[in-house]
């Protein structure tokens, strides 16, 4: 399939309508894919752990975590030239590899979208009841769990209305939450120098960036919740389509993410391992979300209602964005009949996909409101199933990119790093990732439930169940209808391909 067959393969039916192109600017997608990371409460639920396996050198594995994801931000970048879908992974890897592999990456992104999503929302209510000192109802869980609910109906309602709506709320929140997170690490850094931090308060050292400072079992423990840290910031890639300047400004988007939320993890993490010490993060690390609760009292003082808030506006905003790539997802199968078509639908005014956002949303509230039913913990068992999906598909789109460019990789340098090696190297470490949670997972104790399902972990159980509901559904699909599955693999236009012109730029 050429490129352009390709493209018009994906375009809406005669009297359809399409997504909103030019909706939103660089900018904008830069915010949308900052706050899918949800950066104040992906620190705060795992710099505890992290600190447990490695000590004062939480600082490199946040380092060496931003590797990875850098590798694989240039592989979507590059594929995104090639084919501006919103379904990013799906179609790329449908293009490259083949059907099969394709609608399991795109299975994978919807359902990090459902898992997630419950939490997220549970954490903005929760420490925004916090910050404006409604404790009674924070720790109620009926009203902070219909709270919940109500915060996904109307942060997907926001999503329909429209994209430029959606990015004038990111740009608001991710504001709110950088300011307060670098209020917070200021704060803490002049009070470990002042000498009032905690009593095992640390002055900072440039070797807390050394990663393999705790040797290598100690680092594979570190980097698999590093991966969650930096998990989102695709989220600018799945608007595309809408998106000014979508063979590009996407795929740029999503790299200066990963660069600007390691400079953020870096300043906190450092922070927060100099006030507090190792021994209180590592005391600390089983309460999830609540190590920044614990200590904004203690550095902030009467102040502490802004890491509060830096949490919760965290988890508002990445509850939004992370129904996007879910429902740009759902959208970009349906239109190539890899589900059924009525997820393909466009609402004629907002130029939103109305019905794949509703899906994933709903399907979202029924899985939290059901495993909250079962037990919180069983809550987080469900999150760290979360990491088996991400490392499955962000490798896969590495692996898709070396395959795509296959034959053109060695007329450069810069082709052979930029868009093989390193996407590769990429991915092969998130596949080292992957099995290495598979081996942790096994363990029932590893979980937070500490229960045995079919002699596995809960973690586990979770992220294989949802994987075999993917080839079932997929299978049965197949049967149903058989055009995607007739797909022939994508041909590269060499006109896509990375060069460097007699002036030395990239044309």
């Amino acid at each position: 399939m050429s490129h352009d067959a390709g493209r018009d393969a994906q375009l809406p039916a005669p009297g359809e309508v399409g997504l909103k192109a030019d909706a939103i600017g660089f900018l904008d997608a830069l915010v949308i894919g900052l706050n899918a990371t949800s950066p104040a409460y992906s620190l705060a639920a795992v710099i505890g752990a992290v600190v447990a396996f490695v000590g004062v050198y939480a600082p490199g594995v946040v380092l060496a975590s931003f590797v990875p994801m850098l590798l694989i931000a240039s592989a979507f970048y590059h594929l995104n030239k090639a084919d501006q879908d919103a379904g990013t992974t799906f179609s790329w890897v449908t293009r490259a590899m083949g059907p099969w592999a394709g609608w399991l990456g795109g299975w994978a992104i919807m359902m990090t979208g459902v898992l997630v999503v419950g939490s997220l929302a549970d954490v903005a209510v929760r420490f925004g009841l916090l910050a404006v000192n409604l404790d009674d109802w924070a720790d109620d869980e009926p009203v902070r769990q219909s709270l919940a609910v109500v915060v996904i109906i109307a942060l997907t309602a926001l999503c329909v209305i429209g994209t430029e709506a959606s990015a004038r709320v990111q740009r608001v929140l991710i504001l709110a939450q950088v300011a307060f997170l670098l209020v917070f690490a200021i704060v803490a850094i002049s009070r470990v120098y002042a000498g009032s931090g905690l009593p095992d308060s640390i002055e900072p050292g440039w070797s807390w960036l050394n990663p393999f400072g705790e040797g290598g079992a100690a680092l594979t423990g570190g980097l698999l919740l590093g991966v969650f840290m930096y998990w989102g910031w695709e989220s600018a890639v799945n608007l595309t389509e809408e998106v000014e300047d979508s063979a590009t400004a996407p795929g740029k988007a999503g790299i200066w993410s990963t660069i600007l939320l390691l400079a953020t993890y870096l300043s906190v993490s450092i922070a927060v391992v100099a006030y507090a010490g190792t021994t209180f993060l590592t005391d600390n690390a089983d309460e999830e979300e609540s190590i920044f609760a614990l200590l904004a009292g203690e550095a902030m003082g009467g102040w502490d209602w802004v890491v509060l808030l830096a949490v919760s506006t965290s988890a508002f905003a990445s509850t939004q964005t992370t129904i996007i790539p879910a429902s740009r997802t759902a959208l970009s199968m349906a239109r190539r009949g890899a589900l059924p078509r009525t997820f393909a639908r466009i609402h004629p005014r907002f130029r939103t996909p109305d019905i794949a956002t509703w899906w994933v949303a709903g399907v979202a509230v029924v899985w939290y409101v059901v495993v909250n039913r079962i037990s919180e913990n069983a809550l987080f068992d469900s999150l760290t199933a979360l990491s088996l999906l991400i490392a499955f598909y962000y490798a896969l789109t590495g692996v898709a990119c070396v395959v795509y460019y296959r034959r053109h990789l060695l007329e450069s340098a810069r082709n052979l790093f930029l868009i093989g090696i390193g996407p590769l190297v990429g991915a092969g470490l998130l596949a080292w990732l992957l099995v290495e949670s598979v081996r942790d997972m096994a363990d029932p104790e590893n979980s937070y439930s500490g229960d045995s399902w079919l002699g596995l972990g809960p973690p586990l159980v979770i992220g294989l169940g949802i994987t075999a509901v993917g080839v079932v559904i997929m299978l049965v699909w197949r049967l149903r209808s058989a055009a995607f599955w007739s797909e022939r693999r994508g041909v590269v236009d060499p006109a896509l391909v990375p060069r460097k012109s007699a002036a030395g730029k990239e044309s």
